[in-house]
């Protein structure tokens, strides 16, 4: 699987890593690390995945991952098409668990930001003022060093401890159950739905490609992202017809079957099932509200 840029770990001689990331499409491996991990889209779109939580995403972006927790942002079919123009742009940010120390985060001083450290293990979507107030600073970040950055590294966990604009992404009690030997098995598993999702996938297909019997691969998928491989499925689907109610000049039935579904009426009642309302009503709500 071609990548798009390789992850990079924290040398022994850095406190921590803040870099801007250019190229095609974000890393298509699904993985996770022992680092803390700040990410802030500036150009792209496309399926986030962290934990068992998917949900699309845009410009302006921005997730807090604690530890080994399982991410991806996946882009959007167009972007991986031979004759693709397209560029992704982002900001990551890697600092370890010891970036600060133990000893400190008992002081009061830190409490705020222990706090905010531990709610971080479910991942942080952040929003708001606060997602518009650290856009520049992770810019800036990028291209300072030295004791400045540290500062400025700091200020930026000021704000996110501080702030009321942070949303935690994965279910409550979620853990990884993952181990690092099966990421490239559930990166196999991502790359595949996306890029077939306009097909009928059967769970032999992707038994198959996992190398299991159906039987172990249901309990196997179902462990790691708490609901069964058609639901996600389904979900997947759900996630691009959204996105085509929003951008496209597309009817309903057009929208369905761009997304997988052989009949109107079994979209109509998967999208309920998944939003709360029907395609009709999604759009003219969203039409509502943006424009």
């Amino acid at each position: 699987m071609k990548k798009a840029f390789p992850k990079t770990r924290i040398p022994d001689n850095r406190a921590f890593v803040a870099k801007e990331l250019i190229a095609p499409y974000f890393d298509t491996n699904w993985h996770f690390h022992p680092e803390y991990q700040l990410f802030l889209v500036l150009k792209g779109r496309g399926t986030r995945f962290v934990g068992d939580i998917m949900k699309p995403f845009r410009e302006f972006d921005l997730v807090f991952t604690g530890p080994n927790l399982p991410h991806l942002w996946r882009n959007d079919p167009i972007y991986f098409a031979k004759d693709s123009d397209l560029l992704t742009h982002g900001i990551v940010v890697y600092f370890p668990e010891s970036f600060i120390g133990a000893n400190l985060l008992e002081k009061e001083e830190f409490e705020n930001l222990k706090l905010f450290l531990a709610k971080s293990h479910r991942g942080l979507e952040i929003g708001g003022q606060t997602n518009a107030s650290l856009r520049p600073l992770m810019k800036q970040l990028v291209h300072t060093s030295g004791l400045e950055s540290i500062s400025l590294l700091f200020q930026i966990l000021h704000f996110l401890a501080s702030s009321k604009d942070c949303h935690p992404i994965t279910q409550a009690g979620y853990t990884n159950p993952n181990k690092e030997s099966e990421e490239d098995r559930m990166s196999r598993v991502y790359a595949y739905v996306m890029d077939n999702f306009k097909q009928r996938i059967g769970l032999a297909e992707m038994a198959g490609l996992c190398n299991m019997t159906e039987s172990s691969f249901s309990r196997y998928f179902k462990s790691r992202m708490n609901r069964s491989f058609s639901e996600f499925l389904t979900e997947v689907r759900i996630g691009h017809a959204c996105k085509l109610l929003h951008e496209e000049l597309m009817n309903v039935s057009e929208v369905g079957f761009a997304c997988g579904f052989n009949t109107l009426s079994n979209f109509n009642r998967q999208f309920r099932t998944v939003t709360g309302m029907t395609p009709m009503a999604y759009k003219k709500d969203f039409q509502q509200r943006y424009e």
